[in-house]
């Protein structure tokens, strides 16, 4: 069996539900984002596909170990009902430099503001979920031979905002932050945005996939000032990704998009 007919009977036995399971096209996707967060690539990836639990995606991930189709590194963690496969060693070294240089750009996009901008500095909010995350991922490293379940926040998630919380661990140069206390909403509506991909192809035998490794918006209002914040996140990719052989063809690309509503 190859290593794609691999992932995607992996995919099938783990991670269906009732009677539906992930289509071909679906496992391979995983496989290309699996791989991409073991060669660092990204730090992490949010499971999302379907509604397998936390348990299942776990279950998933201990068995591309078992098959040496990935290192044995990576772990998955729950959020509050949300499952991530990460890579410690990345999200580590991410969240710390989030701390020391505010390498991410945070956008306030509260409801009772007219337009989205920018947080100078990272609230004390933000800092206190940051500081909690490298605590707790800091921890799993020892847990990488023995955890037989997800790493979990526990309670302690149930505070943060998920939203900013993802947009830390998934790596991107620029996340969203609003007031959750006092609305869910946000002031993204017919609001010009700019979204950012990045894809790359995976060509384990005689077939290739192309997949997207990252996708994220910014304001077009704020574009010029997440400008060199965007453009060191795409170096340091591009760096990444001719540090490794395993993946090909890597593309990074902007549209514009106006939405009546955004969902975050």
């Amino acid at each position: 069996m190859s290593a794609q007919e691999l992932f995607v009977s992996t995919a099938h036995k783990c991670l269906s539900v009732g009677r539906k399971s992930p289509p071909v096209s679906q496992g391979v996707d995983l496989a290309v984002q699996v791989l991409a967060v073991d060669l660092g690539l990204k730090p992490a990836l949010l499971y999302d596909s379907n509604g397998a639990s936390s348990e299942q995606v776990h279950h998933y991930l201990s068995s591309l170990q078992s098959y040496q189709l990935v290192s044995k590194s990576l772990l998955t963690l729950d959020l509050n009902g949300n499952t991530l496969i990460f890579n410690p060693g990345t999200v580590v070294s991410n969240l710390e430099r989030v701390l020391c240089d505010n390498s991410v750009a945070v956008v306030d996009v509260c409801h009772s503001l007219e337009k989205p901008v920018i947080t100078e500095q990272l609230t004390a909010e933000l800092r206190s979920i940051t500081e909690d995350l490298l605590l707790l991922l800091k921890g799993s490293e020892n847990l990488r031979e023995t955890c037989s379940k997800p790493l979990s926040a526990g309670e302690k998630c149930d505070q943060w905002n998920l939203c900013t919380v993802f947009g830390l661990l998934l790596g991107f140069p620029v996340t969203y932050w609003f007031d959750q206390n006092k609305s869910f909403e946000n002031c993204l509506s017919m609001t010009p945005l700019v979204v950012t991909t990045a894809a790359a192809t995976w060509q384990p035998d005689v077939t290739s996939h192309r997949c997207c490794l990252y996708s994220f918006s910014i304001p077009e209002v704020l574009r010029e000032q997440t400008h060199s914040t965007l453009e060191h996140w795409r170096l340091c990719l591009q760096d990444k990704f001719h540090q490794q052989n395993v993946l090909k063809d890597l593309t990074v690309g902007q549209t514009a998009v106006t939405l009546p509503s955004v969902c975050l």
